[in-house]
């Protein structure tokens, strides 16, 4: 029940104002009131509003915590939660730079599609403000944009934060709805991720996967603690998270296999891997056998906390790839003093461009060079196509089944729509002369009873 009542009265200078007022009833039996400045602002809302409170999606405004509070709170209860320390800051950092200073003074009742929208555009055309943090950086960054265009995948990562958000605030019952959620469901899910595909492009081989030449060469120039690391890197596939928190008791040299159990997240915490599909065994070739077993010999060990017989710290190998300590290794030290260095030392190296795309000389006069690959993941990318290509290429040539098991990805979807376009497609060249010649030679059966 809801009904529009004008409100006229007198200011003190004898200036006569007046208000529409919508007095309604919500779905929860409870009384309230709406002010507007025109009797068609006050109409239309009482028309969507009756709707909302017909279907129980409706909260009132006087009621409605800001979207800076649901995220205050949504924030505490992932930390309670125990979620990754990793993912917490950050969802934190979403809302600070790019969700609070464009709808954190916003009422939850105010949100609505259309509104999600213009902050989708906002993000991507850089209009949006960044939050403190962000106007440091850009101090700090001077001759740059104002501006910060953010890509497609941060901001999909962004609104998805907000919608984790409204989810959160829906269970508690600060709102009705969840208009980011509401909006999502009604687009073209298939159509959005091919956009994304064809934005983000096919991994290359020799530009995002080391070809075989430049893995071995990777192999041949990794010296002392950084050889091991980077084979096992190459010949197993491990994200560098699983690396880091690979156990000696996880590794079974006799039986040439590693079982992953756990990763290390940015903050060097142990926990579980990224997915159930996160925990798999995985081969290793004798290659690798032979050079971890060396390794072992002279892995470092961590304080056990007890003494010797001559008073000295007991140390137990715990970690395959710690630091010198015996710890959890952390991920900038293995790219920056391990993987850079090797890949250079390898000849892998292109030259260097400045923000603008023009090429950085040196002080020298020279070309300034850097490595190829700087992460990782390149040298994941590079075991996913070596477990694809033909043997006859020196592949594994593996169904793509067991690549998905190998890499530990949770569906056979993001599998084949990371790698798919590397695996053989089985028509080509001498396959496809072949084929043709046989379905031409192939003679029709002569009924001979007609």
């Amino acid at each position: 029940m809801s009904t529009i009542r004008k409100r006229t009265w007198t200011t003190r200078t004898g200036k006569v104002r007046e208000k529409f007022v919508v007095w309604y009833t919500d779905q929860h039996g409870k009384d309230h009131i709406k002010t507007f400045d025109r009797h068609g602002e006050a109409k239309a809302w009482q028309t969507s509003m009756q709707v909302e409170v017909r279907d129980g999606t409706h909260t009132a405004y006087s009621q409605s915590k800001t979207v800076r509070d649901a995220a205050e709170k949504f924030v505490a209860s992932c930390r309670t939660a125990s979620l990754e320390e990793a993912s917490a800051v950050e969802y934190q950092r979403h809302i600070d730079l790019h969700i609070n200073p464009t709808l954190g003074r916003l009422k939850l009742a105010e949100l609505s599609g259309p509104m999600i929208r213009d902050f989708e555009d906002k993000l991507r055309s850089g209009a949006a403000p960044l939050g403190d943090e962000g106007k440091d950086v850009k101090r700090r960054r001077r001759g740059r944009a104002a501006n910060k265009v953010r890509s497609q995948a941060m901001v999909k990562r962004i609104v998805g934060t907000l919608g984790a958000i409204l989810g959160d605030a829906l269970e508690r019952g600060d709102v009705a709805r969840n208009v980011v959620r509401e909006l999502r469901s009604g687009r073209k899910r298939g159509k959005e991720r091919r956009a994304e595909r064809r934005a983000r492009g096919k991994l290359k081989v020799g530009v995002d996967i080391p070809t075989p030449a430049e893995a071995g060469a990777i192999i041949e120039a990794a010296q002392g603690r950084w050889r091991p690391l980077l084979m096992t890197a190459i010949f197993t596939g491990l994200r560098s998270s699983e690396l880091r928190g690979l156990r000696w008791s996880d590794v079974d040299l006799k039986a040439r296999e590693l079982k992953v159990h756990q990763r290390a997240d940015r903050y060097n915490k142990i926990g579980a891997p990224k997915s159930e599909s996160g925990e798999r065994t995985v081969p290793l070739p004798k290659d690798l056998v032979a050079e971890l077993r060396e390794w072992k010999l002279r892995c470092p060990g961590r304080d056990t906390g007890q003494a010797d017989a001559r008073g000295g710290p007991v140390r137990e190998q715990h970690y395959v790839f710690p630091n010198e300590d015996g710890e959890v290794l952390w991920h900038t030290n293995i790219i920056q003093d391990g993987l850079i260095p090797t890949v250079i030392a390898a000849g892998l190296c292109i030259v260097a461009k400045d923000a603008d795309g023009k090429v950085v000389v040196g002080g020298d006069g020279q070309t300034v060079l850097k490595a190829k690959y700087t992460g990782l993941h390149a040298l994941r990318h590079f075991f996913a196509s070596w477990c694809i290509n033909r043997k006859t290429d020196g592949g594994l040539e593996l169904p793509a089944k067991v690549v998905q098991e190998r890499l530990g990805h949770s569906t056979i979807t993001m599998t084949l729509d990371v790698y798919g376009h590397l695996f053989p497609n089985g028509d080509d060249g001498g396959e496809l002369d072949a084929a043709a010649t046989a379905l031409i030679a192939r003679k029709p059966r002569v009924d001979t009873k007609r």
